[in-house]
């Protein structure tokens, strides 16, 4: 099994998950060009593509996805109201309806040899969702968009192999920085986008030993910078990693060290590196 992501950012998303014989897009919020050039660094064109999910309507998310499904008759996989909201965003296109399938939020769906189960998540869009997607026994999720975690965001996580998860924003920067109140306040809100802490902290309730790969995405242009990401992220995890040892020990603890799983930033416009599940 497979995770990579094309495109991460608030300029456009676009993840590819497969198996040797199933191949699926999570998003496609940039270019038909970008996106076919970024399979094709996959080994992989259009054509090997079995479905593409969008978990949202918002532009990078769905920009590509009227060219691409018209000129490839690709079956569409989201939530009732994300449809509708896609029918009536001009700027996709007319996309005949039997390419669409709905599907709801904690029911399974089957494409080939993978199985995809959404996940509800707060977002200020129709009805936005977060996807896990398995082969056998490995287990991927992609949750971007989401103002906020609470306890059912952590338990549909759990047990994960690989995680792409948004740390979409430092919150100083975007305070001092130059969006309108309005939508400072969007993005800080519980229907907002995560920031680095809260990535961080939301990343440490699910670390486990079978953790294999964690992949930073959907940073924003103006309000974050990849090693800031990073660091900001690591830092929160480590931190509850030393107050949780310092519970269980009754004692103050030294530094703890991130578990030994590579953890990457995903790229703006190119390929991540590509994250093999064993």
């Amino acid at each position: 099994m497979r995770l990579c992501s094309i495109a991460s950012g608030s300029s456009g998303n676009c993840i590819y998950v497969g198996s040797d014989t199933t191949h699926l897009l999570v998003d496609v919020g940039i270019s038909g060009k970008r996106t076919e050039e970024g399979l094709k660094e996959l080994d992989l064109s259009m054509r090997d593509i079995d479905g593409i999910f969008i978990t949202h309507e918002h532009a990078d998310h769905i920009a590509g996805l009227g060219v691409l499904s018209r000129k490839y008759e690709i079956p569409i996989y989201a939530t009732a109201g994300t449809i509708e909201a896609i029918k009536n965003t001009t700027s996709v296109g007319e996309i005949p309806e039997e390419l669409f399938f709905p599907v709801c939020a904690e029911e399974k769906v089957i494409v080939k040899d993978l199985v995809c189960n959404p996940m509800r998540i707060n977002h200020d869009a129709a009805e936005p969702v977060a996807y896990r997607i398995q082969h056998g026994r490995k287990r991927v999720g992609i949750i971007t968009d989401l103002g906020n975690y609470n306890d059912y965001t952590v338990e549909s996580l759990r047990g994960m192999d690989a995680l792409l998860l948004e740390a979409n924003h430092d919150v100083h920067m975007l305070q001092v920085g130059p969006y309108p109140y309005y939508l400072k306040q969007r993005i800080l809100s519980d229907r907002g986008h995560l920031s680095n802490e809260r990535a961080g902290q939301l990343l440490y309730h699910l670390l486990h030993e079978k953790l294999q790969s964690v992949i930073l995405g959907h940073l924003s242009k103006e309000n974050n910078l990849p090693e800031l990401a990073y660091e900001a992220v690591r830092v929160e995890v480590t931190m509850a990693r030393m107050n949780e040892q310092a519970d269980e020990t009754g004692e103050e603890a030294g530094e703890a060290k991130m578990t030994d799983f590579p953890m990457y930033v995903a790229p703006r416009s190119q390929n991540s590196p590509v994250i093999h599940i064993a």
